[in-house]
């Protein structure tokens, strides 16, 4: 009787250490963006001069939905992704969607399409904003600090008959401090810098002429 007890807990014994060495339930991937545009703390002026925002142009490693930060105090030339993290869309694409709620709130915001209709029915061509996404990441300065980092050039070109004018040219590099040194802490980084990026923005447009 003893024998077979202890062939039971031997068997017993073997299931357990079998099941232990079971890999972990996969990690489920989770999807962010920038969330809902707060409401303004002031009304906007109306009756701002029509704008064109064509699509926002990115680096070669920010043309895919992955998570970027760097590490740097250990190798700040080296872009990682998150493994269970990303963007609903590219961050170019995700910009552009945050520059037009901004600028709409004070100016009409066309698309490439619109001013170049107007154009073919003589009509005036608005001013055409140009926007190129250069650094979009989440930098860690330690391992329990980080900050998000959004780097942009603008640049807003007229057109006249003798071709396009420059008319203003300038790069605008926001950082946020993130709230947790972890993915969901460099969403609310860089969503918070580029809620800034596009303020700045506004306010630059505004004083060209």
């Amino acid at each position: 009787m003893s024998r077979r007890r202890h062939i039971a807990a031997l068997l017993l014994a073997a299931l357990a250490a079998g099941c232990s060495s079971l890999p972990d339930k996969p990690v489920r991937e989770v999807m962010y963006d920038f969330g809902p545009l707060a409401a303004a703390a002031t009304p906007a002026a109306e009756g701002g001069a029509p704008l064109v925002l064509g699509n926002v142009n990115a680096s070669a490693s920010l043309e895919t939905p992955a998570l970027l930060y760097r590490l740097g105090y250990a190798d700040v030339h080296q872009l990682r992704p998150y493994a269970f993290a990303r963007w609903s869309a590219p961050p170019g694409e995700l910009l552009e969607q945050r520059l037009r709620e901004h600028l709409g709130r004070n100016r009409p915001v066309l698309g490439a399409a619109t001013g170049a209709a107007l154009a073919r029915r003589g009509g005036v061509l608005p001013p055409v904003l140009r926007v190129e996404l250069e650094e979009f990441s989440q930098v860690f300065d330690s391992p329990a600090s980080s900050r998000g980092v959004v780097r942009v050039r603008c640049t807003v070109l007229e057109s006249t008959p003798a071709g396009d004018r420059l008319v203003g040219q300038r790069t605008f590099t926001i950082e946020r401090p993130a709230p947790a040194p972890d993915a969901a802490g460099g969403v609310r980084a860089l969503a918070a810098a580029s809620d800034a990026a596009a303020q700045e923005i506004s306010a630059w447009l505004a004083q060209q002429r």
